[in-house]
This record gives structure tokens, C-alpha cells and sequence, in this order.
């Protein structure tokens, strides 16, 4: 797919042959089984100071928590006792938990508890990825938010673009399978950057994306923005598809929490993965990067029955795998 075929697709009036065409990939190269990964958001501590997310450092409204390493394993136990065979360990980007701690509850939860570990946790050195990677974690999601180093600076004034690329750049040469992926409808967004961020998603080969709408949080210097769509973000999703053929893509929160059928609509022009929270539900009000999230309320086997009957309605199954990457059989998959 071109990148003129990309911004077609990003702006002309019908896509529902994109959609039709997405969906038709999406069964041929993954299938119709849904990959689902148990989310536990560990600590909303970051040192971070970026203006599109609520948990930045300058937020003082926030009541901030850090799970203790025996309280993430649980967690991790109780979402692989209601079945999930892959996690996702989430956190705000600070330091706060050694390293040295992170590999420890890495290594316990692979040896008792055999699933996939995906850490999103921020940037660290080669040597701190090389680390997690051999106490176990099997994949890493760092996300780019956007391809164009000028609008990322004006949105993270405390990072750089260039040492993201090395981060991702440092992932892929460990073997980890790798995750990034973009918000849509972000202030000074154009449909070419968003055309510009999926070839940059083709050339990096991820082997997950995750995208989602911006959505203004109060607590931020972008409050008074407008609000990313849920059309431009299926749109992203549907042409993410045809151009990455078979990654794994979620149907993201977020999508679900400007559209009750958000995820639903992802899930039929491309998505294949969700994300249920297994998170403690007296921490989940305290982790939002943007408001109305929802199922903050939710008990962790709320969520996983939710999820089921969203995915029956669908007429399409649950994965019994750990739901590897299909690019990288082999590179990093030492949970089954």
C-alpha cells in the first residue's frame, strides 16, 4: 500500500471497503480467534512531564500509588488463575522500582505462573532491556505517539524523539517482540503525519500496535483541545492492517471509552487483541491518562466476563495461546 493510498484512505468520505477489506486480512493472516492480555497497571508515579497525559509529573491532583512487588505478583496470579496467558505489566515512566526488583517478579512469574510478559515501562538503558529480557519478559511497548520529531517535542518537552528510535531500535536488536504505536487526532496532527507514522510503523516491522484517540485531559496544559474521532482511529486501524498484514492490534480502551462499541467497531476492520484490566479496581481510578476511562469500577472478573460476551457477540473466539508474535516465531517466545 502506497502512502498516497494511505492518506486516501485517511480522508475521503467512504471507507467501508477499507473496513470490508481490513477485516478480510485481518481472518486471512491472524485469524478470528481474539488475543486477549491481562492488563495490570502497577503505579501511576512518572517523571515524565508530557502534556497530553494525566499522569505527568506537574500533576498535583492526582493521588499517586505504587503497588508493592508481592501485590503486582498477585495480581499477576489471580489474572492467570481467570485464565489470561499473557500480561501486560504497565507503569508510569519513573524509577522507582529497581530494576534489579523488576527482574526478580519477572523471574518469579515466569517460573510459577508460565505466561507471556509484555513491560511498559518506558525508556531505559541497553543494558537495563538486556536485563528484563533475560529474567523473562518476552515483549516491550514503548510507544512513538507520533512520527513527526517536531510535533513530538511540542507534546513531550522533557523527552526526545531520537532517543525513543535508539529505545526501540535497542528492543528489537534484543529479540524482544516489540510494541508501539500512536495517538490519533492529536493538536497539529495532519492525516500525512498519521500517513507518515504507518510507514514508519511498516519500516520499524512492530510486531504490536496500539493506537487510540487523543482525548483532553482537565489536568493538563491540552485541556481546551478537540478531541481525536473514532472514525480517523478505525480508519488508522484499517490501514495499519493492510500495510502490517499480520501484527497484533488492539482494540484499545480508549476506543471503548468515547464509543460503547468502539472496540466492537475495531475489532471488525482489523483489531485482533484486547486488553481486559486485571488491575486491583482500588487502584484503576487513580491510573487515568485521560478521563472518562472506562470500567474503573470494574472487579477483575467483571472484566473478564465483559470481555467473553463481547467477543461471542462478535461470532469470534478467545485465543487459547499466549498469542506470540507471528513475525517473530522463535525471536522471544518462551512461554507457550
Amino acid at each position: 500500500m502506497t502512502y498516497a493510498q494511505i492518506v486516501d484512505g485517511l480522508t475521503r468520505p467512504d471507507v467501508q471497503d477499507i473496513f470490508a477489506e481490513a477485516d478480510r486480512v485481518r481472518r486471512e493472516q491472524v485469524g478470528d480467534a481474539v488475543h486477549l492480555r491481562g492488563l495490570i497497571e502497577f503505579s501511576n508515579v512518572c517523571g515524565r512531564d508530557c502534556f497530553y497525559c494525566g499522569l505527568r509529573r506537574s500533576n498535583r491532583a492526582v493521588e499517586r500509588y505504587s503497588m508493592s512487588i508481592d501485590e503486582i505478583y498477585e495480581t499477576a496470579a489471580n489474572a492467570a488463575r481467570l485464565g489470561y496467558k499473557s500480561l501486560v505489566l504497565q507503569s508510569g515512566e519513573s524509577s522507582a522500582y529497581p530494576v534489579a526488583d523488576v527482574c526478580r517478579l519477572l523471574e518469579r512469574i515466569k517460573r510459577e505462573l508460565k505466561v507471556a510478559i509484555t513491560l511498559s515501562i518506558g525508556e531505559k538503558t541497553r543494558e537495563e532491556y538486556a536485563s528484563l529480557k533475560a529474567a523473562g519478559a518476552d515483549r516491550y511497548l514503548l510507544r512513538f505517539e507520533t512520527s513527526s520529531s517536531r510535533l513530538f517535542a511540542e507534546l513531550k518537552p522533557d523527552s526526545s524523539f531520537d532517543e525513543r528510535m535508539q529505545c526501540l531500535l535497542w528492543l528489537k536488536e534484543l529479540g524482544f517482540q516489540v510494541g508501539s504505536g500512536i495517538m490519533v487526532g492529536l493538536p497539529g496532527q495532519t492525516p500525512e503525519m498519521i500517513a507518515d507514522d504507518i510507514m514508519l510503523m511498516k519500516i520499524l516491522d512492530l510486531d504490536m500496535i496500539g493506537i487510540g484517540p487523543f482525548i483532553p485531559n482537565p489536568q493538563t496544559p491540552l485541556e481546551g483541545a478537540v478531541s481525536g474521532t473514532l472514525d480517523m482511529t478505525l480508519r488508522a486501524v484499517a490501514l495499519i492492517r493492510l500495510v502490517t498484514r499480520n501484527t497484533h492490534i488492539p482494540a484499545t480502551t480508549a476506543m471503548g471509552s468515547i464509543d460503547k462499541q468502539g472496540r466492537q467497531r475495531a475489532l471488525r476492520c482489523g483489531a485482533n487483541v484486547l486488553m481486559p484490566n486485571v488491575t486491583p479496581t482500588r487502584y484503576r481510578e487513580h491510573y487515568q491518562l485521560y478521563p472518562g476511562k472506562i470500567c474503573i469500577q470494574d472487579k477483575p472478573a467483571d472484566c473478564a466476563l465483559c470481555i467473553s460476551g463481547m467477543v461471542a457477540s462478535l461470532g469470534r473466539s478467545i485465543a487459547q495461546d499466549a498469542g506470540h508474535s507471528l513475525k517473530s516465531v522463535g525471536r522471544g517466545a518462551s512461554a507457550s
